[in-house]
């Protein structure tokens, strides 16, 4: 969800959200940030995934799956304890496929800028961080499906504001934003809709601080914040000071999937899809997720370049 898609459609209708059950209690959620990983889910080789390998496909290294991820925030990827192993939900993912296509796991962290030239290159075979699938994209680029792209909003635990279920909810609130994202134009189409209604405008808030931010909605000086669920689903479940009020597609109003990414006629999607499949099939898949609070965002089948977002 890292782009900032112009206005698609026009303003009509409602929306309907879908509400998710609290966050795991804080009490309850442990997070592993050893190098090690022991509790990191693992696999058997798939069969059935490596038959779909084209004999004359490029790895980057012999016997190895390099897969580039950006270390940014907990639940996604982050540094661990050794300040230079990668662990979260993305190397998770990145380990299931490894295994299942029979080769050892070599993750990159790499800038989010700097990705797209790198697969191009050849220079690892796979990303997985948080990539959206999109038509653009798919211009240049194969997509296997993992993930739901989901934004969610979020106030504080105990607070005035209860549900936001359609764009009216969101009326006279104060609003905290990512600048420059496709939630931000969201929240600005949600805000046109409503004033154009005679409704009372959303105050736009942005903060470039993470813990700035979270302090705002404790505080107070915000009613709610607007972003990446992942990222918010983690920090509600670590200490129970944010609540989950609303959920929608990242592409909202269209649906929106996030994919493990590779060099398109790499000839590695159909793989990877089929290797995705059978984790969700014996249930490593859900294992996966459920480690870093992320259930919400599962899906029930991966598919290879299912229909992205479309070019702005």
């Amino acid at each position: 969800m890292h782009f900032s898609p112009k206005l698609r459609r026009t303003l009509a209708g409602s929306l309907a959200l879908a509400t998710l059950t609290l966050p795991v209690a804080a009490a309850e959620f442990k997070v592993d940030l050893s190098p090690e990983q022991p509790g990191r889910v693992r696999a058997a080789k798939v069969d059935a995934a490596i038959k779909l390998i084209p004999k004359d496909a490029r790895f980057a290294k012999d016997g190895v799956f390099t897969v580039a991820i950006n270390g940014g925030r907990l639940p996604l990827a982050a540094f661990a304890s050794d300040t230079k192993t990668l662990v979260g939900s993305e190397p998770d993912i990145a380990q299931l496929v490894a295994d299942s296509l029979g080769r050892k796991l070599e993750i990159v962290n790499v800038a989010w800028a700097d990705w797209p030239l790198g697969l191009s290159s050849g220079k690892y075979d796979a990303v997985i961080s948080n990539v959206t699938v999109t038509e653009a994209r798919k211009e240049k680029f194969d997509f296997s499906t993992y993930r739901k792209d989901t934004l969610g909003i979020y106030v504080k635990t105990g607070g005035p504001v209860k549900q936001v279920r359609e764009p009216k909810d969101i009326a006279g609130l104060r609003v905290i934003v990512g600048a420059s994202t496709n939630q931000e134009q969201i929240l600005l189409r949600w805000n046109q809709q409503n004033v154009a209604a005679g409704l009372k405008p959303v105050e736009v808030q942005y903060y470039d601080d993470d813990v700035v931010q979270r302090l705002a909605i404790q505080s107070g000086r915000a009613d709610a914040y607007l972003g990446p669920n992942a990222l918010a689903a983690f920090e509600a479940a670590k200490d129970g000071k944010t609540r989950l009020a609303g959920t929608f597609s990242g592409g909202w109003p269209l649906n929106a999937d996030i994919a493990v990414t590779t060099r398109k006629g790499a000839g590695l999607a159909a793989a990877i899809t089929t290797a995705i499949n059978t984790q969700i099939g014996n249930g490593n898949y859900a294992k996966a997720l459920k480690r870093w609070n992320l259930d919400s965002e599962a899906i029930t089948q991966s598919q290879t370049n299912p229909a992205g977002l479309p070019k702005s």
